[in-house]
């Protein structure tokens, strides 16, 4: 994964160079836009003057690991009981966050009605029923959804 990262990173700088080298060229389009190009072949095109891009080689690997060996660990230390107050804070909101979401659903299910809720005074046409008990699927959707996630993130806690 990181290889093929700085691989990326390596690519991109070279293309980025290369272009600078030929030149950048701003083009104008009859409509209007305007586009950068590495060519100014077409009408509309003129050269930018553009200052060289400076770069700074790296440190080699093992100056910069014995540097990180010289700090300890990258990570600060944690007491246990600190964390284990942190678990629980966690674990509470986690709690509170399931209880909110399961009354919402709760409430969503009875304004549904098994897929008939009651019509609103302003839905005379029934495409907007229809849209609204669409919305209200979503969002029975969006809640129980929510519900896996915060059940999934509890149990990974225990």
């Amino acid at each position: 994964m990181k290889s093929s990262i700085v691989f990326a990173l390596v690519f991109a700088a070279s293309m980025t160079s290369q272009a600078l080298a030929q030149g950048v060229y701003l083009c104008s389009q009859p409509n209007g836009t305007r586009e950068y190009r590495n060519t100014g072949d077409t009408r509309g095109c003129r050269k930018l003057e553009l200052e060289a891009i400076s770069t700074i080689p790296s440190t080699s690997n093992s100056s910069s690991q014995a540097k990180l060996e010289g700090l300890g660990s990258p990570f600060p230390k944690i007491e246990a009981q600190v964390q284990k107050r942190r678990d629980q804070d966690r674990m509470q909101i986690l709690l509170d966050e399931v209880r909110t979401e399961e009354g919402k659903l709760a409430e969503l299910k009875k304004e549904f009605q098994n897929g008939e809720p009651e019509r609103q005074g302003n839905e005379r046409n029934y495409a907007k029923y229809q849209d609204r008990v669409a919305m209200m699927k979503e969002e029975m959707q969006r809640a129980e959804k929510n519900l896996e996630a915060l059940r999934r993130e509890i149990s990974q806690l225990k």
